[in-house]
C-alpha cells in the first residue's frame, strides 16, 4: 500500500494545506489587514470568486487555521479569525513577500504597501512580533465589542467571546 506524500513529508503536508492560490492571501488579509468578514475578503484587490472563497474559508477552518464566530446567528455577524495555528503562518507570508518584493516597482505600491515593505526589509522579526501583537489587540477589542453589543439580548452573551478567549487567552 502506497502512503500519500502529505502523510510522510512536512513540506508536502504544508503545500496540501496552504499551496493553493488563495489560502495564504486570505490569511494575509486576516492577520495583516484584520479582515474578518466574508464581504471584506470578497472585496480584496485579488477579486476571489465567492464559491472559491467559501471553499477556502471552510478548508482553513477544517485545518484549524481559522475559527468562525457567529455572535448573533446571522451571515452579517459572522467573523473569521486566525487561530494561533493560523497566526503561525505569518513567517511563511513574510518569506513569500521577501522573495518577490524587490521585483515590484515601488511606483505601483500604495503608501501602506511601501510602509510594510520598509518595515519588513528593515527587521522582519520586529515586523512579525508587532503584527502578532496588533492582531491579538484586534481580537481583544472584537471580544469587548461582541460582549457589549450582546448585553440585554436573550442569546448566550458569552458564546463567541468565550471562543475568542479560549483561542487567544484574552
Amino acid at each position: 500500500m502506497s502512503i500519500p506524500p502529505y502523510r510522510t513529508c512536512a513540506i508536502a503536508r504544508s503545500i496540501s494545506i496552504l499551496g493553493d492560490k488563495w489560502s495564504l492571501l486570505i490569511l494575509r488579509d486576516v492577520i495583516l489587514n484584520k479582515k474578518s468578514r466574508f464581504k471584506e475578503f470578497r472585496d480584496s484587490k485579488e477579486k476571489i470568486a465567492t464559491n472559491i472563497l467559501s471553499n477556502r474559508l471552510k478548508s482553513l477552518m477544517e485545518e484549524g487555521l481559522l475559527e468562525k464566530l457567529d455572535p448573533s446567528g446571522t451571515k452579517k455577524s459572522t467573523r473569521y479569525l486566525a487561530t494561533n495555528k493560523g497566526i503561525s503562518t505569518l513567517p511563511i507570508i513574510v518569506d513569500l513577500y521577501l522573495f518577490s518584493i524587490d521585483s515590484i516597482d515601488e511606483s505601483v505600491l500604495d503608501e501602506s504597501q511601501i510602509n510594510i515593505k520598509h518595515e519588513i526589509t528593515i527587521n522582519r522579526y520586529l515586523f512579525e512580533d508587532k503584527t502578532k501583537t496588533e492582531y491579538r489587540t484586534f481580537i481583544e477589542e472584537l471580544a469587548k465589542s461582541i460582549t457589549s453589543s450582546k448585553r440585554g439580548t436573550s442569546r448566550n452573551e458569552f458564546g463567541s467571546t468565550r471562543a475568542i478567549r479560549e483561542l487567544y487567552g484574552t
